[in-house]
């Protein structure tokens, strides 16, 4: 099987094609770790904190398997055909031969993973005396007696434990035959089963010495051990969240909201400034599903606004942004001194990062025309029940705001609501350098006020 992966991912190399299809971020720093690992034959340990896509990366591993493989028909570890290791397997292969019935898996059955629990048991990995085939009138002696657990039935495919330092450290002894010896020990049965897979695991480098810990031995028969990271780049954050935030969307009655770049930057910028933020407890990570909850977040906002007031095209604003700091607070673990100001610093955080995308955006731009918009014929009110065709017409017409849609790539003529989107950037942009008067009440926001 390890002869399969080897070969299987030699190949996708030489034609060029994507070896971890959804991996995001990974392509300098930990996917060329884990072709070594896989083509050494190495078992796997992922380290990394939560939500850095750990587990997405260990199901793509399926993906290098053969689509399609034999085994013998009936039999509970998969045996193949030619090769059978269990007795019952062994014993028709004598009597039948090239007659053995046989079936064939798709790879998609050939992965099993295990959410490490403290009440997870040997039997439940390994296997254990069936009492109901003693029943039927076999004796204790009788191999045929024990039910398999879930790393044999995962013979001739891969395994994963997730959050492995959960398990108990009785526990992880269990494995210790399976990595290295490559067989397994069922209570007292003298079994040599020579184990074919490939065994990989995930967990966060804290675990170590706070829930639990990985019991050396165990570490030590880990041939790789493979650390993650969130997204280096501004752009991979990006692509990230187009990739994952998008899919929630699909056969909406209203249709996928439209969800402006700029936006999308505002809500990588934010994530990022929130895992750089001293007030966030570094230990405990800020997962790459906050940004991806807040990007929902901001669309579900454009979509109730479409709802209530029968906009066609549910686009999302600046306005919308108000509602990421609820939605995601949660998921951010702060420093005990900082208890009780968690939503200030959130909102100081999403501040800057609109600060930071209208400078990186619209750095150049000329919006004295917008601004003499507001000494001239005063303040404007928006707020996340105001649809996007009836904030422009309270704008009005503004001088050099074309030039200003072209920057940001938006055709205001196509689409009314990327215009309102893109004025508001504008507006929260000229604001955040005070250079506009805003004023917050409740359910709106008042520009020029």
């Amino acid at each position: 099987m390890r002869t399969e992966l080897r070969d299987n991912l030699l190949a996708r190399m030489a034609a060029g094609k994507a070896r971890f299809p959804g991996i995001i971020g990974f392509d300098d720093t930990v996917l060329p770790q884990v072709e070594r690992a896989l083509l050494a034959g190495h078992d796997v340990v992922f380290l990394g904190e939560r939500g850095q896509g750990k587990t997405r990366l260990i199901r793509t591993l399926v993906g290098l398997l053969d689509e399609w493989s034999p085994a013998v028909a009936g039999c509970e570890i998969n045996d193949h055909p030619y090769a059978p290791v269990c007795g019952r397997c062994r014993a028709l292969h004598a009597e039948l031969g090239d007659e053995l019935p046989v079936i064939w898996r798709h790879r998609d059955d050939r992965f099993g993973e295990k959410l490490a629990t403290p009440d997870t048991s040997v039997g439940d990995l390994i296997g254990d005396v069936d009492p109901v085939k003693v029943a039927e009138g076999r004796t204790l002696g009788d191999p045929e007696t024990v039910h398999y657990g879930l790393v044999p039935r995962c013979n001739r495919g891969i395994f994963s434990v997730n959050e492995l330092p959960d398990l108990a450290e009785r526990i992880q002894v269990a494995l210790l035959n399976v990595l290295e010896e490559r067989d397994i020990q069922v209570r007292g049965y003298l079994l040599r089963l020579p184990m074919d897979l490939l065994l990989v695991a995930s967990a966060n480098p804290e675990d170590y010495t706070n829930r639990g810990r990985i019991i050396t031995p165990l570490k030590d028969r880990f041939g790789a051990e493979v650390r993650t990271h969130y997204p280096l780049r501004l752009d991979d954050e990006l692509r990230l969240i187009r990739q994952e935030a998008v899919l929630a969307w699909e056969g909406s009655p209203l249709g996928t909201p439209a969800l402006p770049d700029h936006l999308i930057e505002i809500v990588a910028r934010f994530t990022r400034l929130v895992r750089d933020a001293p007030q966030v407890d570094q230990r405990s990570g800020v997962s790459a599903r906050l940004a991806v909850a807040a990007a929902e977040t901001v669309a579900a906002s454009a979509v109730r606004r479409a709802a209530l007031t029968g906009e066609d095209v549910p686009t999302a604003r600046v306005v919308d942004l108000g509602s990421i700091v609820p939605a995601v607070r949660g998921k951010v673990e702060f420093e005990a001194l900082e208890e009780g100001r968690e939503d200030e610093i959130l909102t100081h955080l999403l501040r800057r990062a609109i600060a930071e995308t209208f400078r990186a955006r619209l750095a150049g731009t000329d919006l004295a025309g917008l601004q003499k918009r507001f000494d001239a014929d005063g303040p404007v009110e928006t707020g996340d029940l105001v649809p996007a065709a009836e904030l422009l017409r309270r704008v009005g017409p503004v001088p050099g705001l074309a030039g200003m849609l072209t920057k940001l790539g938006v055709d205001g003529a196509e689409s009314p609501g990327l215009a309102a989107a893109a004025l508001e950037l504008a507006m929260e942009g000229l604001h955040l350098n005070r250079r506009l008067a805003k004023e917050e009440l409740p359910g709106r926001t008042v520009y020029g006020g």
